[in-house]
């Protein structure tokens, strides 16, 4: 084989890692912080144990929240692009380790190929385009790190081996698997070096048996006796799952629970595969067996815990699930070689797998830049509110809309802003912002501030009204531009007849998202919507078949 094509996968390789790089930071280039990552941005400023140690939703997150808090001090809250910038350069690094990983057992087309359907994993978009997910990013990078190490087989290796497990735990349990690899892999060699290597494993295990005792066993648990029985389903769909999503079949990860179908149909044959070959040649490489306890591991210990949002087909185990196959491959074609022809059968079938992932990445894109439009309208509303807002006010799903923002409450997320900036629409960009946003800005709004009514049944008076009134004709202001009020007390007087309703907006155009009480005929309502730092005026919509009055 000459230099060139030596050389070829290489060159490819490096095209691949640029040009997925940049996809990427073109993708996640107007987004901004996303759901858990406020946890990290909210409630874990301080630079303390408590804030680097205790778990979040059960699991070890060390090295990603002193990254968050390097973050803020270094680049402020104004932007999420330093972690998007992060992301981006993790993701293309643990593909680069797969590759080398992959070409000391397969050569270095099929450890191209590998790493190319990593880099374009669709199903996985929770993992390539939301950088909370470094956690997961980080385990394998360190992880892979940690096997490429061992393959050294001398005391640098293990030393090395040993500090990039530890580096794996600081990240995220996915550590766990890759200690089981190692114990493995003492096992096999404990006859040539006994086991004096047990630090390898020994030591991160009991630092993070450290954690456990220390924070740890608080978090809520989901192991169960169900989930350990229901075990075996749990694993065989994500196994399934893994695979669907590597060769571009299994990719509907957006709208929730998926049936690998695919997957399973492809496990199946593989697993026949498997089973010709070891009839015809029983035995696996050395290399496998380590891997193979890693897979386990992981597989099973999702399955311990699963509870809602945590099926085997959710986005964010495709990452993980798919390094797994793949370096389960890499071990099981130990010695394979490629061929001129197999490199282009080989090369069309990638291309052809990575569509459909390529595209499921788009569809996410678009789904994370709405979550990004309600996030910076809601907070931005809270910074419009600030003088009046409860401290403890939260943006609960049904207030602002989304899931993303139920970490946030007013008095933490405005005390971050005094100290690293917005990422908040300011109310100019508000008036530019998608209507969507608009319209939850002015939910959430009258929810902080907090616009009320109170309503004197009976008080209608035919002899009131004056020169601060406007009188509402009988069918109310609707299909109007409505009627301006600021901010103070407004009443609004309903002369008898049928019970009216009345609605307001600010930012939103061409409806009314913000609902009042209402009020029946013959009464008065004092509406109350307290000053905050924005002189533009609400917009009252009065729905009464009768006239009525709105007066300052």
């Amino acid at each position: 084989m000459d230099s060139m094509t030596r050389k070829a996968p290489l060159a490819l390789l490096a095209a691949a890692l640029l040009v997925v790089g940049v996809l990427t930071l073109v993708l996640t280039a107007e987004l901004t912080f996303y759901q858990d990552t406020w946890d990290y941005l909210i409630n874990r400023r301080a630079i303390t144990a408590d804030s680097l140690l205790m778990p979040h939703s059960e699991h070890i997150v060390v090295i990603p929240v002193a990254i968050e808090q390097l973050f803020l001090r270094l680049f402020g809250m104004t932007t999420a692009l330093p972690e998007y910038v992060l992301l981006t350069a993790m993701l293309l690094v643990a593909a680069f380790l797969l590759f080398v990983y992959m070409r000391r057992r397969v050569g270095s087309w099929l450890a191209l190929f590998g790493a190319v359907l990593l880099l374009c994993l669709g199903p996985a978009w929770e993992v390539l385009l939301w950088p909370f997910e470094i956690c997961f990013v980080g385990s394998v990078i360190f992880g892979i790190a940690m096997l490429l190490a061992l393959d050294r087989n001398d005391r640098r290796g293990d030393i090395a081996a040993c500090a990039f497990l530890v580096v794996a735990f600081g990240f995220s349990e996915l550590g766990i698997p890759f200690a089981a690899a190692g114990a493995v892999y003492l096992f096999q060699g404990r006859r040539e070096r006994g086991l004096g290597r047990a630090y390898l494993v020994a030591v991160p295990a009991a630092l993070y048996a450290a954690w456990w005792l220390g924070w740890g066993h608080d978090a809520e648990s989901h192991l169960s006796l169900h989930n350990v029985l229901a075990s075996p389903e749990w694993v065989a769909n994500g196994v399934a799952m893994a695979v669907g999503s590597l060769v571009g079949l299994d990719t509907n990860t957006l709208n929730g629970p998926t049936d690998p179908v695919w997957g399973r149909a492809i496990l199946v044959v593989l697993v026949a595969v498997l089973i010709h070959r070891q009839l015809r040649k029983p035995g696996f490489p050395s290399g496998f067996w380590p891997v193979a306890a890693a897979a386990t591991a992981n597989w099973f210990l999702g399955a311990f815990n699963q509870a809602p949002g945590r099926d085997p087909t959710a986005s964010r185990y495709q990452y993980a699930g798919a390094i797994f196959v793949l370096l389960l491959s890499a071990n099981l074609l130990q010695g394979v070689r490629l061929s001129k022809r197999g490199v282009l059968i080989g090369a069309a079938l990638t291309l052809i797998a990575i569509g459909p992932g390529l595209v499921v990445l788009k569809e996410a894109k678009g789904k994370l830049q709405e979550q990004t439009v309600f996030t910076r309208a809601d907070l931005g509303a809270l910074e419009i509110a600030k003088r009046t807002v409860d401290p403890n006010f939260g943006l609960t799903p049904e207030v602002a809309g989304t899931p993303s923002l139920v970490n946030v409450t007013a008095g933490q997320y405005l005390t971050a802003v005094d100290e690293y900036g917005s990422p908040a629409y300011s109310p100019a960009e508000l008036l530019r912002a998608p209507e969507q946003g608009r319209r939850q800005a002015d939910i959430v709004l009258s929810q902080a501030l907090p616009i009320s009514t109170v309503t004197r049944l009976g008080a209608y008076s035919s002899d009131g009204g004056g020169e601060n009134c406007v009188s509402v004709p009988a069918g109310g202001t609707s299909g109007t531009s409505g009627i301006p009020v600021s901010g103070g007390l407004t009443r609004i007087e309903v002369s008898p007849g049928p019970p009216a309703s009345f609605s307001l907006r600010r930012f939103a155009v061409g409806e009314y998202p913000v609902p009042t009480k209402g009020a029946p005929g013959g009464s008065v309502t004092v509406l109350r919507i307290p000053p905050d730092s924005v002189s533009r005026p609400w917009h009252l919509d009065v729905d009464a078949r009768q006239p009525a009055r709105v007066c300052r």
